[in-house]
């Protein structure tokens, strides 16, 4: 019993597993913002051209 608990102590297969979750989950909220940002912007430039062209 003791040494099922020794090996499973040792075993980190699961932190790795969670940790390149939270890097993806970061990156993804990266990516995410950054878009949203430079849609934001872009929707501006159009708004600007369009009514120039009006």
């Amino acid at each position: 019993m003791l040494k099922m608990f020794k090996k499973l102590f040792r075993d980190n297969k699961g932190a790795t597993a969670i940790e390149y979750g939270l890097i993806a989950a970061l990156i993804a909220v990266a990516i995410i913002s950054g878009v949203s940002a430079v849609g934001s912007k872009l929707s501006t430039s159009f708004d600007t051209v369009q009514t120039n062209l009006k």
